[in-house]
């Protein structure tokens, strides 16, 4: 379940910038420097994706959420292309840029290869090639799959979310990051870890916190939201019963509830949908769970 919801701007992370800065500002003609295509490449090769940029004028009432959902994209894309939404409140408006995919966009350093910058963000060399149109020395990249972050990678907090949210260990149903939904058939962005378990197994929270949100979210389902010490928030969904109200503290392993089928799950058995988030200027955003489970395999 995966997607960025409750009304907060939801973000994915991102791998470290190795001195690698994205471009304040997408302006399409950079895409064109430089370019050297070949006569097969121009038969084969798709037409870049900065040059297939829609515009979108921004209305009252809309959100950095609301505009995401529109166009099938994940607020970060949104953010990272267009920095005027970092601003509070949305410039009524104003033009924003609207990418055709998720990911971001990058200058190449001088003297560094576009294959250096994309091994930097772990993508595949073969698919950047492809849907940036095949050039061979561009200036400019779209990085596909890649979520801009405010602050880069999050640290690890072990020791404040030492827990595991169910009695025994289980299997990864759908992992963190871009996955493919069985229910859509489609590549999305899964912000949490979906975690193999019976209708009724209890859901324990992973770490001591306050409960931030106990209820029902679109998508999510029944939810509990759990805000931890240094700056870190668990979320639980899909849940059956919900035994926590909001302002209650918690403590590592207290029953929070039981998993259930609720919302929108991304396939038909039954799982816990588990996400960790980080807070940041811009809201709380999706941290990879694996790390803190993979210390105590």
């Amino acid at each position: 379940m995966r997607f960025e919801r409750l009304g907060i701007l939801l973000l994915g992370s991102m791998a470290s910038l190795i001195g690698i800065l994205a471009i304040p500002n997408p302006w399409i003609q950079s895409v064109y420097a430089n370019e050297q295509f070949n006569s097969e490449a121009q038969e084969v090769c798709p037409t870049p994706v900065l040059s297939r940029l829609k515009r979108h004028r921004l209305a009252t009432g809309e959100t950095v959420d609301s505009i995401a959902r529109q166009y099938n994209l994940i607020p970060a894309t949104l953010l990272g292309m267009n920095p005027i939404l970092q601003r509070q409140p949305i410039a009524i408006g104003e033009e924003i840029l609207i990418p055709p995919h998720n990911g971001i966009q990058v200058e190449i350093p001088p003297g560094r290869r576009w294959q250096e910058v994309a091994k930097a963000y772990h993508a595949r060399p073969d698919v950047v090639f492809e849907i940036n149109g095949c050039q061979t020395q561009p200036t400019v990249l779209f990085l596909p799959g890649v979520n801009w972050s405010p602050k880069g990678p999050p640290i690890p907090a072990l020791s404040v979310l030492s827990g595991y949210p169910l009695p025994q260990p289980t299997t990864i149903q759908m992992g963190y990051g871009w996955q493919l939904n069985p229910v859509l058939g489609q590549v999305v962005f899964h912000s949490g870890l979906d975690l193999t378990a019976t209708v009724g197994t209890p859901v324990l929270s992973v770490g001591a916190g306050k409960v931030a949100f106990a209820g029902e979210r679109e998508g999510y389902g029944k939810l509990v939201v759990v805000n931890h010490g240094s700056g870190k928030q668990t979320r639980y969904a899909h849940l059956d019963n919900i035994g926590v109200k909001v302002g209650q503290t918690v403590n590592l392993g207290d029953v929070l509830g039981t998993v259930g089928t609720t919302g929108q799950p991304d396939s038909e058995q039954p799982h816990l949908h588990f996400e960790i988030r980080y807070n940041s200027d811009l809201g709380w955003i999706a941290e990879d769970p694996n790390p803190y489970f993979k210390v105590r395999r």
